[in-house]
């Protein structure tokens, strides 16, 4: 016979306490370690897009020199060439932007399908309390 097989139910409940208290405690932790490295991820993630994003700028506005140039090298007068690429630019620009802003809508960012569940949940538990 073992030393654990003559404990009370007291001491058994309070071992069983302290137990469950350690695991709450390391669990806590790690959440914490994990999120500390997840948020270092994420600054990471948004340095290299603004990077690449201050790189990308200049690349565009070089590629749409090279399209004037192109177009008057055609034989298009160079301030006809320059309102073709930049009106175009606009265009493919504002189509870009409002898109991107009506996704942004409140009624977009709703979390339709959470709500939905937990008003089924919800009912659920009506039900089962009647």
């Amino acid at each position: 016979m073992g030393l654990h097989e003559h404990r009370s139910v007291p001491e058994l409940f309070a071992d069983l306490v302290q137990q469950v208290t350690t695991l709450v405690r390391t669990e806590t932790r790690l959440a914490r370690a994990e999120m500390s490295e997840k948020v270092g991820q994420v600054g990471t993630g948004v340095a290299l897009i603004v990077v690449g994003a201050v790189l990308l700028m200049p690349a565009l506005v070089i590629l749409l020199q090279a399209a004037v140039a192109a177009l008057v090298d055609s034989g298009m007068e160079p301030h006809w060439a320059a309102l073709t690429v930049g009106g175009a630019t606009l265009v493919v620009g504002l189509v870009l932007a409002l898109i991107g802003a009506s996704r942004l809508k409140a009624e977009n960012l709703t979390p339709n399908r959470t709500l939905s569940q937990l008003r089924s949940d919800a009912a659920v538990a009506r039900n089962q309390a009647r």
